[in-house]
């Protein structure tokens, strides 16, 4: 059985670059920029001449192009990236991205970050008509539409597309000439634009990506916007000219993005630190350390430690070479999960009150082996502080965040985690003092794993297999009726 894995998954990473020579590489230096959000699969699909070149495989992005001419038949000075993690549909290789599809208007690459809250009915929508599909994934619901001949030409069909889609979506879209980039009108997931010193044009999902191919940041796409990007230069259309409503990702600046990021102006790290900060404000407790969970509350943990006096130490120490074992732990090594990420210095905790500082709970399974580990390393108290608030419901826009029931705050109060958890305290960060660590209003972000207030309605039978589900509904249908046909047949002979 497969352990089930506590903290919340990623989603994806998108990335394209427009006139460049070296296009394939600086995708791939981009998607190693963004492997932080999702580990499962990885692609790149280049154009040249009319033509399209794809390599993608599942793994790690070093694992996928794992030699020097696999990039080098990647030909072409535009090109498409994307980094996997499964948030609608199964993890195997049909499923990975860039989709690409061949169809009357010429070739057409997708990459998707964020989560189709009408997938399922427009998929149907579309099978009626008699389109086949490929994938589980819900991008390519995407794809077929925009392949879809209509009047006006890609940029009347892209409006359209995305008009008729809900839920989350950043997009980066490939044509045999033109490098696009959208956002749904609510802004849920990051999408920013960069350019090269040569003057190649680059999207990326966060920021980090510019820094390592030495990239300037110019703008962020804006909600509701499709930027297309050509040899004439970057052009804008705002599809939602009407919708102000906004709803950002809050735990993009918790937990997804990378620190040395910016979004929205603001420095991811900078921001974590104050939600640090702001969690000694609000709970201050009388301790001798303050220890971080690496790498997720590192941030958190020293703006907790400025802002309360409390010394900070790395007590935890992380394995940065951990990858998935063949072995399954057993009796020899019962905590191999845990120790195999994270080992304790014993010396700097001993005969010590203990703050641990984490930017999240989930199922609270993890959180309460730290807590077990410090107290027999010989800790006189642990405090257990947490840089946002409780998670009390699912995400359906593109976090993978387990069923509500499974989440721990969702059916027990605070002090019976505490209980669960066997510590001396536990605190969370208010959702107030979460969204002033931001620096911008309320109105700003989508908060519904908090709050439980969904922006964007959704199906309530929705979750990350909802496409692969009624697929087997159908054929299941299917089969039925071709029995029963057969009954009917045997009956009149």
């Amino acid at each position: 059985m497969q352990k089930q894995n506590p903290y919340p998954k990623h989603y994806c990473g998108v990335f394209g670059v427009f006139g460049s020579p070296d296009a394939a590489e600086l995708t791939y230096y981009g998607l190693y920029a963004l492997q932080h959000r999702g580990q499962e699969s990885a692609g790149i699909v280049t154009g040249h001449d009319g033509k399209f070149f794809k390599h993608h495989g599942m793994g790690l992005v070093p694992q996928i192009f794992n030699d020097p001419k696999i990039l080098h038949d990647l030909v072409g000075n535009i090109a498409v990236g994307h980094t996997r993690y499964s948030t609608t549909g199964s993890s195997s290789l049909r499923n990975a991205q860039p989709l690409t599809v061949d169809c009357a208007r010429g070739q057409i690459a997708v990459a998707h970050n964020g989560n189709l809250t009408n997938a399922a009915k427009l998929r149907d929508e579309l099978e009626e008509r008699g389109l086949v599909f490929q994938t589980t994934v819900d991008s390519e619901i995407i794809i077929m539409m925009l392949a879809q001949p209509q009047a006006g030409g890609m940029p009347s069909s892209l409006v359209n597309t995305i008009r008729r889609i809900e839920g989350a979506y950043s997009l980066v879209i490939m044509t045999e000439k033109e490098l696009i980039g959208a956002r749904d009108p609510h802004g849920f997931r990051p999408l920013s634009i960069g350019r090269t010193a040569n003057g190649a044009w680059i999207l990326s999902s966060e920021t980090t990506a510019f820094d390592l191919i030495h990239a300037q940041f110019i703008r962020d796409v804006a909600p509701g916007e499709i930027v297309i990007i050509n040899d004439k230069g970057m052009t804008s259309i705002q599809a939602f000219p009407e919708h102000q409503k906004r709803a950002f990702c809050v735990f993009e600046y918790v937990y997804f993005a990378r620190p040395d990021s910016v979004i929205n102006g603001h420095s991811v790290y900078d921001v974590r630190k104050e939600m640090g900060r702001q969690l000694a404000r609000e709970h201050g407790v009388k301790a001798d350390l303050v220890i971080p969970v690496p790498d997720s509350g590192v941030c958190a943990a020293m703006g907790y430690a400025e802002e309360s006096g409390i010394p900070y130490e790395m007590a935890f120490i992380r394995n940065h070479y951990v990858g998935r074992s063949f072995l399954q732990p057993t009796q020899l090594i019962r905590d191999f999960n845990v120790r195999v990420k994270l080992n304790l210095i014993e010396s700097l905790v001993y005969d010590k009150r203990v703050v641990i500082v984490d930017d999240s709970i989930v199922r609270g399974t993890t959180c309460a082996t730290r807590v077990k580990t410090l107290k027999e390393a010989g800790a006189k108290e642990v405090h257990v502080a947490v840089s946002c608030p409780p998670h009390q419901h699912s995400c359906v826009y593109g976090i993978d965040f387990p069923d509500r029931n499974k989440l721990m705050a969702a059916t027990n109060t605070v002090e019976e985690i505490r209980r669960f958890l066997n510590a001396d305290s536990l605190h969370y960060l208010s959702q107030a003092g979460m969204v002033a660590a931001t620096g911008q209003s309320k109105e700003a972000f989508c908060m519904a794993c908090y709050d439980g207030k969904y922006p964007v309605p959704y199906d309530p039978l929705f979750d990350k297999h909802i496409i692969e589900r009624r697929r087997k509904q159908t054929q299941t249908l299917g089969e039925a009726a071709v029995k029963e046909s057969e009954q009917i047949k045997l009956l009149h002979v």
